[in-house]
């Protein structure tokens, strides 16, 4: 299929959800391009008329000094500790839970200056839908509403991911036989092939 048909697929689930509030999780290893894939969804949402927000699991990392404190190439560090979760479910997915207030903050943690955004809070109106990607979402038992697994094969995997980033492999092995998020996630788009993504019905 193409991206585009996969979306609107994907779109026509989420306008059949009755939450007050939608959060979707776009789950992916980088080399997945999983914040490209949620940047096109919430682009398809608006076209719908309802507003949409996208978050980035990258702007809520954890400080360097927790991050990074056993060294910056710990594939268990990075799979354990590396996202500020708590930081994501108290200020992004609980305030859209039935009954919420609605307002939400975008970004947390700047990583380059190391320190706390200052980032404004977003209203979202009723109806509105937040797409959250990143990596190894489906494991923690976060609050959400449709939950999108970018799958991808180990060998596949380790081909699309630069050199630099390799020692983030063993995690992504890690996550897929410790949380198989495959076998659970709403909506499975295989994207080994990257201008080919094959929708997996169970």
């Amino acid at each position: 299929m193409s991206q585009d048909a996969v979306t609107a697929m994907i779109v026509s689930r989420i306008l059949e959800l009755p939450a007050p509030w939608t959060r979707v999780a776009l789950d992916g290893a980088p080399a997945a391009a999983p914040d490209t894939w949620a940047e096109s969804l919430a682009a398809a949402i608006r076209e719908t008329g309802r507003t949409a927000l996208h978050v980035r699991t990258a702007d809520f990392l954890r400080p360097a000094s927790l991050r990074l404190e056993f060294g910056r190439s710990n594939p268990d560090s990075y799979y354990d500790g590396w996202f500020d979760l708590k930081a994501l479910t108290r200020e992004v997915l609980e305030p859209l839970a039935p009954g919420g207030s609605g307002r939400v903050l975008p970004t947390f943690w700047d990583p380059i200056k190391d320190r706390n955004t200052r980032s404004g809070y977003a209203e979202l109106p009723a109806g509105s839908v937040l797409v959250l990607s990143g990596p190894l979402l489906l494991g923690a038992r976060l609050p959400f509403d449709l939950e999108v697994h970018l799958e991808m094969s180990a060998p596949a995997l380790a081909r699309r991911t630069p050199p630099e980033d390799s020692w983030t492999l063993p995690a992504f092995a890690r996550y897929a036989e410790e949380v198989g998020p495959a076998s659970f996630a709403d909506v499975v788009i295989r994207v080994n092939d990257p201008a080919h993504p094959a929708l997996v019905i169970r």
